[in-house]
C-alpha cells in the first residue's frame, strides 16, 4: 500500500466517484473511472491481492463492450447517494480493503474467515412458499437488534464489510435493517426478499442510507411464479421493482431454478424483462432438496446444468453479454476453488443463532449467543469444512451436501454437529 492509508483512499476515491458522477459525456467518465482504477491499483501494490486493472480498464473504456453500457446505463439510472455509497462499500471497502483484511486474518488465526456472512433477522414472513422449510418455522425465532449489530462489529474487525439477510422475510424487520445500515456506514447490506413489502416510504429509507440492496425472489412468469408463492405476487413483484427503479436503487432478482424452469428463467426475454425493470444482477441458486417436502423430480437434470452453466455465462459476458450481471453459486464453483461455505467466503447464522456452514446445511457446533465469531470460525464443524475443502477435484460439482454427502456425513459424525433444522430435529 506503499504511503497511501485506507482512510486518505476512501476519502480520495470518495472524490473521485463525485468526479465522475458530475460528467455528462460518456469519454469524460470514462477517463475519470481510469484515474480511480489508477488508484485503486497503486493502493493494492505490495498487498496480497493481485488484480488486473490493465484488463479492467480496456474493457471499462470500449464503448462497444456491454460493460462500458452496463457502467453508463448505471450512472444515469442510479440515485448519486446510493452509487456512491455502494461503490465506496461494496466497492472499496468489501472488494479491495476486506478482501485485502481478511486474506491477513486467515493467516494470523488459521481458520477460515469469510468474506460475507448471512444472517436470519427473523423467521416470520408474510408468504407461506409451497416447498419453504423457513415457512414451516413460524414468527418465533428472531435475533434481536443487538445480536445483529454485534456480529457486524465483530466481522468489521476481522475485515468483513459485506453482510446479507434472509429468513423468513427479513422486510418484516425492516426498521431494524435500515438501522444497521444506518450504524454502520461503511458495511455493504444485501436483503433475499419476496418483494411485497416494498413500498415508497422504504425506497425513501434505502436512498437516504445508501447502502442497501435487495435480490427479489422470482421464479419464472405470473402462472409459473404465483403456483408456489401465492396469488397475485407475481404482480407485486413488479410494482415493487417499478418503485425501486423509479427511486434509483440498486436491487436484482434470486432465482432458485430447477427441472421446470431451468428454462424460462435463462430465455432472453426473461432477461431483457429484467434488464429493462432495472435488475442489476441475477443470483442463481441450485435447487436444493431441504426440508420434509421437498421433492427430487424438481433437481436439474445433468444436460440441463451444463445448458445452465454456459447459458448463464453468456448472460454476464463483459464485451457481448446481455447487460445483466449473473451469479451461479453451483457452476460457478470452479472460479471460486469449488463449495466457498463454512466460513470460506461466506457462513450462515440462522434465527435461532446457530452458526451454520451453508443456508442449506442445517447442522451447528455453535451458537452466536454463546460464541464470538472468531470462537465459530475455529468450531469443530467449521475447521473440518477447511480441512476437507474443496471436496472433489470437480469443482463443478463442489457441495457436501448434493454432490458429495458421504463427506458432510463424515463431518457431522466426526465433529458431533448438532442438527438445527426445526421441522425434523434429529
Amino acid at each position: 500500500m506503499g504511503n497511501l492509508t485506507h482512510k486518505a483512499v476512501r476519502a480520495a476515491a470518495g472524490l473521485g466517484i463525485d468526479q465522475i458522477l458530475k460528467k455528462v459525456n460518456r469519454g469524460d467518465r470514462e477517463a475519470e473511472m481510469v484515474k480511480l482504477l489508477d488508484m485503486m491499483n497503486k493502493y493494492i501494490a505490495g498487498s496480497n491481492l493481485s488484480v488486473d486493472f490493465d484488463s479492467i480498464c480496456n474493457v471499462v473504456t470500449d464503448k462497444s463492450t456491454a460493460l462500458n453500457q452496463y457502467i453508463n446505463r448505471a450512472l444515469d439510472e442510479i440515485d448519486p447517494n446510493v452509487l456512491k455509497t455502494t461503490a465506496l462499500n461494496f466497492g472499496f471497502e468489501a472488494m479491495i480493503n476486506g478482501t485485502m483484511t481478511i486474506r491477513k486474518m486467515r493467516e494470523v488465526h488459521q481458520c477460515n474467515i469469510p468474506w460475507l456472512i448471512l444472517m436470519d433477522p427473523t423467521s416470520a414472513c408474510n408468504l407461506h412458499c409451497t416447498g419453504c422449510w423457513a415457512a414451516e418455522y413460524g414468527n418465533k425465532l428472531n435475533l434481536s437488534y443487538e445480536e445483529l449489530a454485534s456480529v457486524v462489529r465483530q466481522g468489521r474487525e476481522l475485515g468483513v464489510y459485506f453482510y446479507m439477510f434472509t429468513g423468513g422475510e427479513p422486510l418484516v424487520r425492516k426498521k431494524d435493517v435500515i438501522r444497521l445500515c444506518e450504524e454502520f456506514r461503511d458495511c455493504q447490506f444485501l436483503a433475499f426478499t419476496n418483494g411485497t413489502l416494498v413500498d415508497q416510504a422504504f425506497c425513501d429509507e434505502m436512498k437516504q442510507v445508501g447502502n442497501l440492496m435487495l435480490a427479489i425472489s422470482l421464479e419464472g412468469d405470473p402462472e409459473v411464479n404465483d403456483l408456489r408463492r401465492g396469488q397475485g405476487v407475481y404482480a407485486k413483484v413488479m410494482h415493487a421493482m417499478g418503485l425501486l427503479k423509479e427511486n434509483g436503487l440498486i436491487f436484482g432478482t434470486s432465482i432458485c431454478y430447477t427441472s421446470k424452469n431451468c428454462m424460462s428463467v435463462t430465455s432472453p426475454e426473461f432477461v431483457k424483462l429484467m434488464v429493462d425493470k432495472g435488475c442489476r444482477y441475477a443470483m442463481y441458486f441450485h435447487y436444493m432438496p431441504v426440508g420434509n417436502d421437498a421433492s427430487v423430480d424438481l433437481l436439474p437434470t445433468p444436460e440441463q446444468r451444463v445448458y445452465l452453466k454456459d447459458r448463464i455465462r453468456q448472460i454476464r459476458k463483459l464485451k457481448d453479454g446481455e447487460g445483466l450481471f449473473t451469479m451461479d453459486f453451483q457452476n460457478d464453483g470452479e472460479f471460486v476453488g469449488g463449495c466457498i461455505a463454512g466460513g470460506r467466503n461466506y457462513f450462515h447464522i440462522n434465527a435461532n443463532g446457530d452458526a451454520e456452514p451453508c443456508v442449506f446445511i442445517h447442522y451447528s457446533n455453535a451458537n452466536i449467543r454463546t460464541h464470538t465469531l472468531l470462537e465459530i470460525l475455529k468450531s469443530p464443524l467449521f475447521m473440518a469444512y477447511r480441512d476437507n475443502q474443496p471436496f472433489n477435484e470437480n469443482h463443478l460439482r463442489p457441495c457436501p451436501m448434493l454432490e458429495n454427502p458421504e463427506i458432510l456425513q463424515r463431518m457431522v459424525a466426526e465433529t458431533g454437529a448438532k442438527s438445527t433444522d426445526l421441522q425434523s430435529p434429529e
